[in-house]
């Protein structure tokens, strides 16, 4: 019996796995799948890694780097950059990068967790390898698994929080699309979508409310030919689940036996959508939390710096999101740069 069985190998189960194996035994339980992701890191994802003295290797890095954000309200007409610093990556080859410092005593396991059951004394979570229903069994239980948790959907199933389709294509040959937007249209979603380029490629995005997400998708694409976007060729369209708390009351850090971390536990910006800064950051609060008697009551400590930053996301959110308002600060032109 393993001490932790974490599920999910992104950026929250990777750190968790990497700092927990120092004291615990550890098996981890992953898919190796590309996630629908713009793949921007943000300014707190970048801090973590100074914090850490890590650096990226440029194998994952991507061309081109961004130094701004276009804003683009499609129903009003409006457009203003504003500078910002991302770092470009592959989300992909950031994952794996992130597993490569799990350490070898950690088990790995590269499967889809099936099924979950709580025993007397602990946990079995069942995979399919080769046809075989294989078992292990660990006293704690992380769901690290993102927006569309088995952990939190079995053992949290009264606990909702807000969630959105995210659909996805990549196109070729786009006509005056930008390195970087963010889009808004009350038509089409009460949230956001979003314009990355990445090498030959232009990704458009964006986060639907579920029913008729893929109509109002097309439809999006068609209005952005209004602002002179013509996105192109088609090459491949995802699709997954993205949460988007309305508070932070909404979020599930766990039972004292069960946790979640990252954007299974709610960990992500209800205003910008970021989630993998907040996932790495909970994964090292749960991590320390872990090695005290009251893990549970530890986390939430840990965490209270990280729920309080959704809280203020929340309360941002209005001048995002409310048109008139937006269209206030937009047309002011406050902190927005010339676009020469």
């Amino acid at each position: 019996m393993f001490d932790i069985i974490i599920i999910g190998g992104g950026p929250a189960g990777a750190i968790l796995a990497k700092e927990a194996a120092k004291n615990f035994s550890v098996a981890m339980i992953y898919e190796d799948s590309k996630k629908p992701c713009g793949g921007l890191l943000s300014d707190d994802a970048q801090r973590f890694f100074a914090e850490r003295t890590m650096a990226l290797p440029k194998e994952l890095l991507v061309d081109p780097q961004i130094f701004a954000v276009d804003t683009i309200d499609v129903g009003q007409n409006l457009w203003r950059r504003y500078q910002r610093s991302y770092i470009n990556i592959d989300r992909k080859k950031f994952d794996a990068w992130l597993r490569s410092f799990v350490p070898e005593n950690v088990v790995k396991i590269e499967n889809h967790a099936s099924k979950i059951v709580r025993t007397d004394d602990g946990f079995a979570v069942s995979y399919n390898e080769n046809g075989e229903e294989k078992t292990v069994y660990g006293k704690y239980l992380v769901g690290a698994d993102g927006a569309n948790s088995l952990v939190r959907r079995t053992f949290f199933p009264n606990k909702k929080i807000r969630h959105y389709v995210s659909v996805q294509q990549s196109f070729e040959n786009a006509e005056n699309a930008p390195f970087y937007a963010c889009i808004f249209d009350k038509e089409t979603t009460d949230c956001c979508a979003w314009i990355v380029t990445k090498e030959n490629e232009t990704i458009f995005g964006g986060a639907f409310v579920p029913k008729d997400c893929r109509e109002n998708f097309e439809k999006l694409k068609t209005r952005l030919k209004s602002q002179g976007i013509i996105l192109g060729k088609e090459k491949e369209t995802e699709g997954c689940i993205v949460l988007r708390p309305k508070s932070s009351r909404e979020i599930i850090l766990g039972d004292g036996k069960v946790f979640l971390i990252g954007e299974a536990a709610g960990f992500i910006s209800p205003s910008s959508l970021e989630g993998i800064s907040k996932a790495m950051y909970s994964a090292e609060a749960l991590a320390d939390a872990l090695n005290t008697e009251k893990p549970l009551k530890e986390y939430k400590k840990n965490t209270r710096k990280l729920r309080f930053g959704i809280f203020l996301k929340t309360v941002k959110c209005p001048f995002m999101y409310a048109p008139f308002l937006r269209k206030l600060v937009m047309k002011s032109g406050l902190t927005a740069i010339d676009i020469k």
